[in-house]
């Protein structure tokens, strides 16, 4: 690791993972990261969403360059052993944003003056209000979208699935439990049946991008003495051919004669794929071969910032960054540094090359 270029990238996602930036919670990851890109040529700031925003060139290309800043909790302790990086949000997905970073920092001259590049860290993207990217996707137009999420260094993200969270709230009167009734439990757990029931046999039974996935992703019950509540948090991952706003039509018709469950949804993203060949695509492909890999395409079962500008920014988009995605919210999150090397070259030389022209957009 002679090359000062590689140790500073290197150093770089290592002092983000060491800032803890849990969602809502990442200003001081933020400030780090807007100091780190003024330093080296961005013009940076924090925006009213707290999202660390930095740009680089002046050119009629607009690339934008989303990751997120934010993890979910898990105190693991960052260290360095050897080539690998442990710590929360080394993989999901500070190594993504920080490999952004690095690469736009290394951009010769020549793919400035024919390109601009917007480098964002958003916040929250971990909570289903993702307040980071609905907030810069009404602030920026791009022609080309990359989304900092891991893909594994020579693979490619073109889709993820849609999502919907269900929130299910069941009261009723205090009893005792040797008499008849059904507690505030019982209704609790009728609903979730229910919903696990109805996606089951939603979208595509047995095929693992195209089937409805339902977890319980939250319970608790509480009792004041006169009345009982039993809350439930239900997580669905929604493929194309089921649009959130369907799922929870046919969910509150599934539930309507449980009198004493009310139903709160949030978090309605669609499902989200784009195609396989375009000028963004290509780029990725020849830097990818050229480091001496196979690209892979690739649709993931979870739900990223993808879904949530897809809608405002029409473009070629696809998701990539270091790392293995199973080790996502694990508590052996650990990021391979000689991957993440791999990735900052692949997104250096993509990136020249498509504000350049070797793979012109089309038109």
């Amino acid at each position: 690791m002679s090359d000062p270029l590689t140790a500073a990238a290197r150093e770089l996602v290592t002092q983000a993972v060491a800032i803890p930036s849990l969602s809502g919670q990442e200003s001081e990851l933020a400030e780090y990261l807007r100091d780190w890109m003024t330093a080296r040529g961005f013009t940076a700031h924090i925006d009213e969403a707290g999202n660390a925003v930095g740009e680089r060139g002046q050119g009629p290309l607009t690339v934008a360059l989303l990751g997120h800043m934010d993890t979910v909790p898990g105190d693991i302790p960052v260290r360095v052993e050897g080539n690998v990086l442990h710590g929360r949000g080394s993989v999901d997905a500070k190594g993504s944003l920080c490999a952004f970073l690095a690469a736009v920092a290394a951009l010769p001259a020549e793919a400035l003056a024919a390109a601009r590049f917007v480098v964002v860290g958003a916040t929250e993207e971990e909570a289903p209000s993702s307040r980071g990217a609905h907030h810069i996707a009404r602030r920026l137009t791009p022609d080309v979208v990359l989304i900092g999420e891991p893909s594994g260094w020579e693979g490619l993200t073109l889709g993820y699935k849609g999502r919907l969270v269900v929130r299910a709230l069941a009261e009723c009167g205090n009893f005792h439990t040797a008499g008849e009734g059904h507690s505030a439990g019982d209704d609790l757990a009728e609903a979730w049946f229910r919903v696990r029931g109805w996606a089951a046999q939603a979208g595509e039974p047995g095929s693992i991008y195209g089937s409805v996935q339902a977890t319980v992703q939250a319970l608790h019950s509480d009792s004041d003495g006169l009345t009982q509540r039993a809350e439930g948090t239900f997580g669905l991952r929604l493929p194309p051919a089921v649009p959130p706003a369907q799922a929870e039509a046919d969910l509150r018709t599934l539930l309507a004669d449980l009198s004493r469950v009310s139903l709160t949804f949030v978090g309605h993203e669609s499902a989200v794929r784009y195609p396989k060949d375009n000028a963004l695509t290509r780029a990725l492909r020849v830097a990818i071969r050229a480091q001496g890999g196979s690209p892979v395409f690739k649709v993931k079962t979870g739900t990223s910032d993808m879904n949530v500008v897809a809608p405002h920014w029409p473009v070629p988009t696809l998701a990539y960054g270091p790392g293995d995605s199973a080790l996502d919210h694990t508590p052996d999150e650990q990021l391979d540094l000689t991957e993440y090397d791999r990735a900052v070259a692949v997104l250096t030389s993509a990136l020249t090359r498509l504000a350049l022209g070797a793979a012109p957009l089309p038109s």
